[in-house]
This record gives C-alpha cells, sequence and structure tokens, in this order.
C-alpha cells in the first residue's frame, strides 16, 4: 500500500510539472508533437487493457480510434463547429465504440483470443471500405477539415496550449481511472485470467463477462482517444482505420511495458519522438528516408535490452533487489540441528 501512495505521488508530480512546460517552450510544433504523445498514449494504454491486463490480442484496435474521430469530425462538420455538435459526436463515439467493442466481445471471446483478433480486423478493414465509399459524408480518402467551437479569450491565440492542457487532463484522469480499475477486484481477476483462464473457470469464476466488460471499456477509451486526435489537427482521413495505427499501439505497449498502463504512455512518447526525429533527418542523408528501417532497430535494442518492456524490467530489477535485501536480513539458521 505504501508502494502505491507513494507511486501515486510521484505520478502526480510529473503530471503537475508537464503542466508548466508549454510556457517554457512554446513552439508549435513542439506542443502538437507532445499533444500526439497524450493522445496516443491514452489510446495505448486502451490497447494495454486487452493485452497487458486480460491476454487478449487485437489487429483491429485502430477501428475504435478511427470510430471516434470520424464520429467528432462528421457532427462538427454538419452542424457548424457548435458546443452541440461536439458534445454528439463524443457521445456518438463513445456509444458507437462501446457497441462494436461488446458486438465483437460476444462473438467472439467465448472461443480463442485469436478469434477476436481476426473478427476486430476484419471490421476495422470493414469501417475503412465504409469511410471510403460513404464520400457524401467521409470525403472518401481525401478525408475534410472542419472546424471546433471556440472559447473566447481562451482559444485563437492559444489554441495549441489550450489543446496541450485538454489532452494532458484527460490523459491523467484516463490514467489514474484505469489504474484504479486494473488495481481492483475485478483487475486482479483479469490477470488471472490472461495466465490461466481455465484455472480461474474452475474456480467458479464466469470469464466471458469479465472479457465482455473490459473490451467494452477499452473500445470507449480508443474512441476517446480518436475523438482527442481528430479535434488536435481538426482533419480526419480514411489512415485513421488503417492497422499501422493498431501496430503503433502494439509496439507503444511492448515497448513501454506490457501490463503496466504507465509503460504505454512512455513508449507512446518515445515512438512518437522516433517518427518526428527520424523522420527530420531525411534531408540530412538519404539513409534516412528510410527511417522505418532505422526505428526497427530501435525497437529490436529495445526487446533486446528491456526483454520486459522498459517499466516491467524496471519492476522486476526492483523486486528481484528488494527480495535479495530481505534475504540478507532474514536471520541465518543452521542447515542441520545438532
Amino acid at each position: 500500500m505504501k508502494h502505491a501512495e507513494k507511486s501515486t505521488w510521484i505520478y502526480l508530480a510529473v503530471a503537475f510539472l508537464l503542466i508548466f512546460i508549454p510556457f517554457m517552450k512554446d513552439d508549435r510544433w513542439f506542443l502538437f508533437l507532445m499533444i500526439q504523445i497524450f493522445v496516443f498514449g491514452i489510446f495505448a494504454m486502451s490497447y494495454d487493457l486487452l493485452l497487458g491486463y486480460t491476454g487478449i490480442v487485437s489487429f483491429g484496435h485502430a477501428m475504435f480510434f478511427g470510430i471516434g474521430a470520424y464520429s467528432v469530425a462528421v457532427f462538427l462538420d454538419l452542424m457548424e463547429a457548435s458546443f452541440f455538435g461536439l458534445l454528439v459526436g463524443i457521445i456518438a463515439a463513445v456509444l458507437i465504440g462501446g457497441f462494436i467493442a461488446f458486438l465483437a466481445g460476444i462473438l467472439t471471446l467465448r472461443l480463442k483470443s485469436h478469434y477476436y483478433a481476426m473478427l476486430t480486423l476484419a471490421l476495422a478493414s470493414l469501417f475503412m471500405v465504409v469511410a471510403e465509399k460513404w464520400r457524401s459524408v467521409t470525403r472518401g480518402s481525401d478525408g475534410f477539415t472542419f472546424r471546433i467551437p471556440d472559447f473566447p479569450g481562451i482559444l485563437g491565440e492559444y489554441r495549441n496550449i489550450t489543446m496541450y492542457m485538454i489532452c494532458l487532463l484527460f490523459l491523467v484522469l484516463f490514467f489514474f481511472g484505469l489504474r484504479r480499475l486494473t488495481q481492483s477486484p475485478m483487475g486482479k481477476v483479469l490477470v488471472a485470467i490472461r495466465e490461466n483462464d481455465q484455472r480461474v473457470e474452475s474456480l467458479g469464476f464466469k470469464i466471458m463477462p469479465y472479457k465482455v466488460i473490459i473490451s467494452v471499456v477499452s473500445g470507449v477509451v480508443a474512441s476517446f482517444a480518436g475523438v482527442l486526435y481528430a479535434i488536435s489537427i481538426r482533419f480526419v482521413d480514411t489512415s485513421v482505420f488503417a492497422i499501422d495505427v493498431t501496430l503503433d499501439a502494439l509496439l507503444m505497449t511492448i515497448i513501454g511495458g506490457v501490463g503496466t498502463l504507465v509503460g504505454p504512455i512512455i513508449g507512446a512518447g518515445i515512438i512518437e519522438f522516433a517518427h518526428h526525429y527520424l523522420s527530420g533527418l531525411s534531408d540530412v542523408h538519404w539513409i534516412f528516408e528510410r527511417w522505418i528501417i532505422l526505428f526497427g532497430i530501435v525497437y529490436i535494442l529495445a526487446v533486446i535490452f528491456f526483454p520486459y518492456g522498459i517499466v516491467g524490467t524496471i519492476q522486476k530489477h526492483w523486486v528481484k533487489r528488494k527480495y535479495k535485501k530481505r534475504n540478507e536480513k532474514a536471520p541465518k539458521t543452521d542447515k542441520l540441528a545438532s
């Protein structure tokens, strides 16, 4: 309990320090990069709920991200950037994302987890096709820009800082909310399901409701991340449904640490900074035009030196060190009684 309280204060202190960053470095590109880290940090945490805490693999998690992005974009476009359009878009994103996650869970989670992975991949492809063909609403693969409501005296000159603060606020809220969920009795059951679902079922737990609930929670959180993404760039196209988005979430979770929540946030920071700086070096040398290869090398090195992810490896090292100290302090006894 003391360790949990100490870590809570550390997380709050880091969040407090992040509030002052825009006032020390207010470059537009830097604020945009930080906003993307916050948004994809939320998205990666939603993926970690499935992979890290329940052992469910999803190949189409971008589907929920895209649903959130398109929902808020379409309603803001139709309702001419009104507050009501923003509210309706957010509600639609949450409801549609939750319903699709519930439907996918009901249909496949009774079977092996790879059925869920394949169904989510198929649904994500289906939504991409719909977005491409329904041009009267989505503008097809070209996408469209839209306006967001202005807060008099807040947005405008300080739009980037305002978006930074909003995304940071939701990152903190989702982190502590999901952390409370994973530390609850339900979270313990989810981890047990990940380790051995048959044993959990033999103890009298019905694992299906737990899997469906966490699938819905994950889908809703991912949809909200899509809402923040669309609002931050004020543009949406079919790329939000691409498998690359899901792979980014997977890499963020693995590099940061599976089953840690804070790990995916760190992973999001590493990947987004790598995307920005490696692609920005294309003018220096031709090899940087193939920045994805260099990024693959970064990923390989991270897996080699941090096999459990950055946070997971640190946690295991800390537990091992603590256990070693405890054994050293334990009183020594004779191996054989005299």
